[in-house]
């Protein structure tokens, strides 16, 4: 059986983070992806400009819309935009008893810069943490939700996810993406039965926007059908494959997007695309 996935999250113009990314992901994952949009946002692959958050209210019709006549199966949670929506995305989903909750918390932008307001991050906290059953912060947004800046480390990162862990969710996967000087890039899962490091060669590229937004909808795809540690591993394969394969494209100046379909798309030699047996007969 197919895995319908539905994602909240915010817009992406250029496609690469965001709700669009996430349908990339869902899909390429073999999930079927829904969505249901928080916030309309101007962002390229050089950073955000402006965006608009939707009204509360008009957020929980499109997820009653969905859950009214989907069965759905996992529940990725991107950009919230303010406390208004994150209130009613936690209300709705207790309504609709939703199962399998991915909250990737985006708290920064890359920049170093908070995207949210006090009150937004604290109903994000309060309100939607406790329903995950996983989230996937790095570790700017790991510092936010601690409302702390440790300086971290490795060690601190192994101290500092039964703290995260605290919050409510069932799972934390606490990213170390931002680890200076580390050949790995090296995550930590961390559950009922304790803590696992899950490590993979370091990627140097610039191709990097939206790997938070596609490691969680990947886990939010694979989730319904497997174990969570099957599901964190194999989502993080996806994704190195995803930015390994991200050169392919070329897309905006700034930090570009990763190849969501890397596993799919053949190129010929001249740079074309194949076409299936099926197309051509």
């Amino acid at each position: 059986m197919i895995a319908n996935v539905l994602s909240i999250a915010g817009t992406d113009p250029t496609g690469g983070a965001g709700i669009h990314a996430d349908i990339k992901t869902i899909s390429a994952n073999g999930a079927y992806a829904m969505a249901a949009i928080t916030a309309v946002v101007a962002q390229n692959t050089q950073g955000v400009r402006a965006f608009v958050a939707l009204e509360p209210g008009f957020v929980g019709q499109q997820i009653d819309a969905v859950f009214e006549d989907v069965r759905v199966d996992a529940v990725k949670i991107g950009m919230v935009a303010n406390a208004g929506i994150a209130a009613v995305i936690a209300e709705r989903l207790r309504h609709h008893s939703a199962r399998n909750i991915v909250l990737d918390p985006v708290m920064v932008a890359k920049s170093g810069d908070r995207l949210l307001e006090p009150e937004t991050v604290s109903a994000i906290r309060e309100l939607l943490v406790p329903l995950a059953t996983i989230i996937t912060p790095n570790l700017p947004e790991a510092g936010v939700l601690l409302d702390a800046q440790p300086e971290w480390t490795l060690a601190e990162m192994r101290a500092r996810v039964e703290d995260l862990h605290r919050l409510g969710s069932q799972w934390v996967l606490l990213k170390g993406g931002h680890l200076d000087g580390s050949a790995d890039s090296i995550d930590l899962l961390h559950g009922p039965s304790g803590t696992i490091e899950l490590s993979a060669p370091r990627i140097r590229t610039r191709n990097d926007h939206g790997t938070g937004c596609t490691l969680s909808a990947a886990i939010a795809a694979l989730l319904p059908r497997h174990s969570m540690e099957d599901s964190v591993r194999a989502a993080k394969t996806y994704m190195h494959g995803a930015l390994a394969a991200s050169a392919e494209l070329d897309v905006g100046h700034g930090h570009g997007p990763l190849h969501h379909f890397y596993r799919i798309w053949e190129q010929t030699s001249d740079g074309g695309l194949l076409q299936s047996a099926a197309e051509t007969t």
